[in-house]
């Protein structure tokens, strides 16, 4: 199995926007009026969710009508925030097809496809021509890309000269690899976690200057014990990201939390810009 198809398979288990759909109705959220908050709990799938992509929002020099790319896209919710928020289009893709057909479909349901567009297909490989973007992102993608030099050379032909570059990850830690399972892999398998400074080290080789490194542990750990703090009550919300992550979500996000306090993982959020 190629690393492609171990990552897709990882995620892409059944039909994702029927679980989405059913979990809506039992949250009592009317699809025929959602909205793109209302879709917030569940569709921006990483770490600390929405707040995590508002955070990164509030950085990027993003302007109306600008065209954007977002590598592994997931269901869409970044996208169509960003769409929303700045009035620019964006174009998603990702490895995973059944993501790529929910993205879509949630997209016509909050009456956004025509701000957004998405398709099937592999980061390392982008189906763009050359100087295409105003600005791309990848949010916590990059720990099961292989081919960091490659992911990120994409990423440059793509873009134009002076477009930002932005990422979210989880990198790897300086005490020893991750407690499993995690959100990025049940095992280890098509795991491919980096040290900051050697993702920093790769994105210059790419062409990328002006590289800002934040450090986001603290915020994620938080971020983390709260949604412990809410199972352990009964509390957790029907509709969340506990319907991607299926029914090992609880120690999904108990090795998350634990990899942190433990220094197995540096998450941090990266922004950075193609060279002129």
């Amino acid at each position: 199995m190629t690393n492609a198809q171990s990552v897709s398979d990882h995620w892409g288990k059944g039909d994702v926007y029927a679980r989405i759909l059913e979990a809506m109705k039992r949250a009592g959220i009317d699809p025929a009026s959602a909205t793109i908050e209302d879709l917030a709990p569940v569709d921006h799938f990483h770490a600390r969710g929405f707040a995590a992509t508002v955070d990164l929002a509030d950085v990027l020099p993003i302007q109306e009508g600008d065209r954007l790319v977002d590598i592994g896209c997931g269901i869409g919710g970044p996208a169509r925030y960003l769409a929303k928020r700045f009035g620019c289009h964006v174009d998603g893709l990702d490895i995973t097809g059944p993501f790529v057909e929910a993205a879509e479909r949630l997209s016509t349901l909050v009456g956004l496809e025509d701000m957004v567009t998405f398709r099937h297909g592999d980061g390392q490989k982008l189906p763009y021509k050359n100087e295409a973007f105003d600005g791309g992102y990848a949010q916590h993608v990059t720990m099961n890309v292989p081919d960091r030099d490659g992911f990120f050379a994409e990423a440059v032909r793509v873009l134009k000269p002076g477009a930002f570059f932005a990422l979210t990850e989880h990198g790897l830690g300086e005490v020893g690899e991750p407690h499993h399972p995690v959100p990025w892999s049940q095992d280890g398998t098509g795991a491919h976690l980096m040290r900051p400074s050697d993702t920093v080290a790769a994105l210059e080789r790419a062409g990328f200057s002006d590289i800002q490194v934040t450090d986001t542990g603290a915020k994620y750990l938080q971020g983390y014990r709260a949604a412990i703090e809410r199972s352990e009550k009964g509390e957790a919300p029907v509709f969340g990201v506990h319907i991607l992550l299926g029914e090992l979500a609880p120690q999904i996000v108990r090795n998350a939390a634990r990899n942190i306090e433990e220094n197995r993982t540096h998450p941090v959020q990266i922004v950075c810009f193609k060279s002129k």
